[in-house]
């Protein structure tokens, strides 16, 4: 079979020629059905094209006793209640006989279709199927009669299977461009790490050390509401700062009385850093600003020293040296968190010379700017890649491949 022949393709629906199965969740309260050895599946296990085992496993009782049931081998699993389905639907083929819960819909397919077939056909429809997704305030849906009412024109299976290696081959060498494209991205920023991590080593031999209390002022930010009305100052917020940048144009306002304004606001050169949350530690260099002062999540670190160049002092807060003080320095279980005290107590390694903080600073600012074209290169590779791939699915369940 080399070709496809579209005139004997007939039109049909998921639900003609799948049955649409649902799942549950067993008692929490008892433990015994939590013992087991059979996979049950949620959003969670849904990582890999195929899906044979899951973080947590149930026993046949657990099965009879609720509402999931088995799935078995060689069906189509599809997330259909998540906050994921803001952005995909993930899908995946089962490899063995399995449970899932009900955030989750397994599509059993009958002889007319293959399943790999059926696999590449629902990641052809991704964009159709995100379109019927109901949007709730943290939950999405997608509801199983889009799902059952979806068209479809199904080739014999001879076509498919013809269909499904075409793809597959073609999807190989894709997954090879891929993953040495996001290898050169990895390389890129190891250059920069590596080359940071050498001088800051090397040199503190010969460097001067310094509590970072000594030669910075340094305060938490404002407590306000965010305004997107022209109220006052811009207000950055730790969800402002996003890949290194902020676009101010974005950044809200807030009201804060005049007395107030000059404690927070950012000037050139300030360094400003996360204290909570996720992102704790992370730090962004202020350079040129617009009237605007900083949220309370956020520590600011402003030098009162001529001896210390705020640049340099930022390229020392992406070090191992610094971020291992971070994590051994965080304090709090839920979200964790680093206050301005321990801020404070950093020792800082530096070069009295400006001329040489200041060369340190131009060497790795090359090696960044060379960073960056290389991961715009690989980015561009990488989006021009998933593009192939839904032209590639789009020409075969048109019938032009």
């Amino acid at each position: 079979m080399g070709t496809v022949i579209k005139s004997r393709w007939t039109k049909t629906t998921l639900g003609d020629i799948c049955q649409i199965r649902g799942g549950g969740t067993p008692s929490k309260a008892i433990e015994r059905y939590w013992r087991g050895d059979i996979p049950w599946l949620s959003p969670k296990d849904m990582k890999t094209d195929t899906v044979s085992d899951s973080i947590d496993h149930i026993s046949a009782e657990a099965v009879d006793s609720s509402a999931t049931s088995i799935i078995p081998k060689g069906s189509i699993l599809m997330v259909v209640r998540s906050g994921i389905l803001a952005r995909t639907i993930p899908i995946a083929v089962t490899g063995r006989d399995l449970a899932i819960n009900q955030d989750l819909k397994a599509l059993c397919p009958n002889k007319e279709i293959n399943v790999e077939f059926l696999y590449h056909l629902l990641g052809s429809k991704e964009s159709f199927l995100l379109s019927r997704v109901s949007r709730g305030a943290t939950v999405h849906r997608l509801m199983t009669e889009d799902i059952r009412s979806l068209e479809i024109t199904l080739p014999p299976l001879p076509e498919q299977r013809w269909i499904v290696g075409t793809l597959d081959k073609a999807f190989e060498g894709i997954a090879t461009a891929k993953a040495n494209a996001e290898k050169n991205l990895q390389n890129a920023r190891a250059l920069f790490k590596s080359s940071l991590e050498e001088i800051f080593c090397r040199g503190a031999e010969g460097w001067i050390k310094r509590r970072l209390g000594e030669l910075a002022r340094i305060n938490y930010g404002y407590t306000e509401s965010a305004s997107t009305e022209k109220v006052g100052p811009k207000f950055l917020r730790i969800t402002d700062i996003q890949d290194n940048c902020v676009d101010w144009d974005s950044v809200p306002y807030c009201r804060i009385a005049e007395k107030d304004f000059p404690k927070y606001r950012l000037e050139d050169g300030d360094i400003v850093f996360a204290r909570t949350g996720a992102t704790t530690g992370k730090s962004f260099l202020v350079v040129n600003p617009p009237k605007a002062i900083f949220a309370s999540y956020l520590i600011r670190v402003h030098l009162m020293t001529e001896g210390l160049l705020p640049s340099f002092l930022y390229l020392f807060f992406q070090t191992h040296s610094y971020w291992d003080r971070i994590y051994s320095g965080v304090t709090g279980s839920a979200q964790g968190g680093f206050n301005a005290t321990k801020l404070g107590e950093l020792i800082i390694p530096f070069p009295v010379s400006l001329n040489e903080q200041r060369s340190v600073i131009n060497r790795l600012d090359e090696l960044s700017s060379e960073t960056q074209r290389l991961e715009s290169i690989c980015q561009r590779k990488l989006a021009a890649l998933d593009e192939l791939k839904k032209s590639l699915l789009h020409q075969a369940f048109s019938g032009n491949l």
